[in-house]
């Protein structure tokens, strides 16, 4: 067995993390988990492809994000040819979630902060990427983690207005899904989801920053509301014993 061969083992296709472009698998290198793209076969010889790919290596390779799959070498592994090799991510994504409608409150709450962080941080890197679908977030397996995969295959010195806009109508979709496939009503994230995907695009959230707002007041509506529910509910109490002192005798 070659240095190659003995630095890379356990290697194996896993055909639903498939992309687009990729074929994915999993593999130990130097009995470390991690995670391999290469081109699908018949992509080998597409030049413009083969750019893509190298591009891709170049873009992620200086991202740093807790909710990013970290890009960490580009090299040739005995059998498979060039490869992108990122963190292991292993766990679920957002679309089996969905598929079994096994979506719940702390899925929601992670898609509601950490996907829109990363997408934030996307946007601030100017990165150019593949639309936002269900297939791309995963769930780590054993801490639940999300973790954002596919991320982008060029930086640019900015987006343009269609690339934000298009990532924000996408979330709202994404966020109606997840919604539809869980048990846990909530209706502020409904609402921020269907102004996302609103008919009228005058109405729909113009940036990031805009969206990450209407998320975070959403979260402190409901928490003043639990409150003030609470204190009323005291308020009623109090009023009662002192109205009534045998009660409190």
């Amino acid at each position: 067995m070659s240095a190659a061969e003995e630095k890379w083992t356990e290697v194996e296709h896993l055909p639903k993390w498939d992309e687009e472009f990729y074929e994915v698998y999993t593999a130990k290198k130097h009995g470390k988990w991690v995670m391999l793209k290469r081109l699908r076969p018949s992509f080998n010889s597409d030049e413009e492809k083969v750019r893509m790919m190298e591009s891709e290596f170049d873009t992620r390779y200086n991202l740093a994000h807790p909710n990013i799959v970290m890009v960490n070498d580009f090299e040739d592994v005995p059998g498979l040819g060039r490869c992108i090799i990122t963190d292991d991510v292993y766990g679920t994504s957002l679309r089996q979630l969905i598929d079994d409608h096994a979506v719940t409150g702390e899925h929601l709450k992670k898609l509601a902060t950490s996907l829109v962080s990363a997408m934030r941080y996307i946007q601030e890197n100017h990165i150019v990427h593949h639309p936002l679908r269900p297939e791309r977030i995963i769930f780590t397996e054993n801490i639940g983690n999300l973790k954002l995969i596919d991320v982008g295959f060029e930086q640019r010195p900015a987006l343009s207005p269609h690339d934000t806009a298009e990532d924000i109508y996408n979330y709202g979709v994404i966020m109606l899904e997840a919604l539809g496939a869980s048990s846990e009503p909530n209706p502020v994230l409904r609402r921020v989801a269907e102004r996302c995907t609103h008919p009228d695009v005058n109405r729909r959230y113009r940036s990031i920053e805009q969206l990450q707002l209407a998320l975070d007041s959403g979260g402190k509506t409901r928490l003043y509301t639990i409150i003030i529910t609470i204190l009323s509910i005291l308020l009623v109490v109090m009023a009662y014993l002192l109205t009534h002192p045998h009660f409190s005798n």
